[in-house]
């Protein structure tokens, strides 16, 4: 801008190098920048894309292995409890106490298989 002007040599004399300098040092930081990016596209982009997918695949699994083994408690603490109503004409007992106990055992699967209670007892 300050060439275009037509001023005087002194004006933009002065200006030119600092304008050289400062032309000079943005295009290095663009360097570096541009550099520092491909850097971080090259690690990232083949770990983005396959570790991305892999790393969902692997919490939705994780996912229904938790809630599977849950709900299986669930599932065989109340079938115990309703062949035991069955057996003893204990009609909704049984199955209540046993449901509930099956829920208590779930939970602690799916505390282990977490792995939340491995700190405690490594702790220990």
């Amino acid at each position: 801008m300050a060439q275009g002007t037509g001023h005087g040599d002194n004006g933009s004399g002065d200006r030119s190098p600092e304008e050289a300098a400062l032309s000079e040092r943005l295009g290095s930081l663009n360097q570096r920048l541009s550099e520092i990016r491909d850097r971080r596209i090259k690690t990232e982009q083949p770990a983005g894309d396959g570790g991305d997918g892999a790393a969902r695949a692997s919490a939705m699994a994780l996912g229904f292995r938790l809630s599977s083994e849950l709900i299986a408690g669930v599932v065989v603490g109340a079938g115990i409890g309703w062949g035991f109503d069955r057996l003893l004409s204990t009609s909704p007992f049984g199955f209540i106490a046993f449901t509930l106990l099956g829920f208590v055992a779930g939970v602690v699967n799916v505390v282990r298989s977490a792995g939340a209670g491995q700190n405690r007892r490594g702790g220990s």
